[in-house]
């Protein structure tokens, strides 16, 4: 048979076409997707309702592929987050987030991230390479049931009920792997989550916000974090490839097919730097009150958590409530999110990992810092000769 397959790396259309090769009925693939998928199981020998023929190929043939686990820490307020091993010098970090009425799991797509936004830890690691569909999947594969075992969870309980896709990585620049996953995490007969419970999280690839549109169209979060090109080409460098007119745009599109009737922008309230009333009204006048731009929207403001290689620093409570109450008196709807794990490096823009960085971007970053110093000095400059 040559190589072994990685089960996890199949969806369901894949795996049947996997077991037809292999000499077997269609139906056989949806048996073998609910062992490896709804229970966990990755020995042939325990999958008890498969035929003894079937059983046998596996074996040699296909495996379950886990990645291995290097770390796992605990924060108090009971978030968990696994550090895997990826290979070639690479980790990926992957959060589980536990609420009420919910679990909720960032799993990350790349090693590194190849965007290189001012305030994301993982984007100042650089960038190495994409996850294949299964070490997507096993993020997803290890917390379920590594959870439900812990948690005392009886059958066809879900430790986790949300996914995002918001760990390390851009995940529409890993497309190709990204969709077959998505599919395998929505599909009744694997991990059965509502498209509305399934969330892909963008700096704003346009092309594959479309493609996304077609053919997956789950729950779509846009990191936006400026209300103008100008700013957001600083923050959000993606911005000058596909600016504000075309992401809100391909929005607006998206909406057609979405899960949802409204996207949910994301916003990392930066000290001095996009969090001021002005930048609110701005921000107000993008998603609203221009016909050309205007989207059905949730806002979600995000508290900056700090890392000495971003100079930046986060907005203090008083005025993301003031930001908060400009958006809300327009009549967005505006939450403020709740910053968790980040006593041990699991919150929002905290994930790094381990990457072996192919990019350049630690020499690029340490640059870029020197010309906007540099910026401010001339900034600095220009306004005491003006005095003057």
């Amino acid at each position: 048979m040559g190589d072994v397959v990685n089960l996890l790396d199949l969806d369901r259309d894949g795996l049947t076409a996997f077991v037809e090769r292999l000499g077997e009925k269609r139906f056989r693939a949806t048996q073998l997707f609910r062992w490896v998928h709804q229970k966990g199981v990755a020995d042939p020998d325990a999958m008890t309702d498969l035929a003894r023929s079937l059983r046998d190929k596996l074996r040699g043939a296909a495996e379950v592929r886990p990645l291995p686990l290097l770390s796992e820490q605990a924060s108090a307020d009971g978030t968990v987050k696994w550090l895997f091993d990826v290979g070639g010098g690479n980790a990926v970090e992957t959060v589980f987030i536990p609420e009420d009425d919910r679990g909720t799991l960032c799993v990350s797509s790349q090693a590194g991230c190849a965007v290189g936004c001012r305030f994301c830890s993982t984007g100042h690691q650089g960038f190495s390479r994409n996850l294949g569909t299964g070490e997507i999947l096993a993020q997803l594969w290890f917390a379920e049931h590594q959870l439900r075992r812990r948690l005392g969870l009886r059958e066809g309980e879900r430790a986790v009920t949300n996914v995002v896709m918001m760990g390390m990585g851009e995940p529409l620049q890993n497309y190709g792997a990204l969709v077959p996953a998505l599919r395998v995490m929505l599909d009744d007969h694997g991990y059965g989550l509502s498209r509305r419970r399934v969330t892909v999280s963008t700096s704003g690839v346009v092309p594959m916000i479309d493609r996304l549109r077609e053919d997956c169209p789950v729950a779509l979060a846009v990191s936006l974090h400026a209300p103008t090109d100008a700013l957001r080409d600083d923050l959000v460098p993606l911005n000058r490839k596909y600016p504000l007119a075309e992401l809100m745009a391909a929005c607006r599109r998206y909406l057609d097919a979405a899960p949802r009737d409204f996207i949910t922008f994301e916003y990392c309230m930066l000290d001095g730097v996009n969090d001021s009333d002005a930048h609110a009204k701005e921000l107000v006048r993008l998603v609203r009150d221009e016909p050309a731009t205007a989207v059905s929207c949730k806002l979600n403001l995000i508290p900056f958590n700090p890392f000495p290689e971003s100079g930046l620093k986060r907005s203090g409570a008083a005025r993301v409530q003031a930001f908060a109450k400009v958006l809300q008196d327009a009549g967005i709807v505006t939450t403020v999110r709740k910053t968790r794990g980040d006593d041990i490096a699991a919150a929002c823009g905290q994930l790094a990992g381990e990457v072996q960085d192919r990019t350049g971007a630690r020499t690029r970053v340490a640059q870029g810092r020197v010309d906007v110093l540099r910026r401010l000095e001339r900034s600095r400059g220009s306004a005491t000769e003006a005095k003057a």
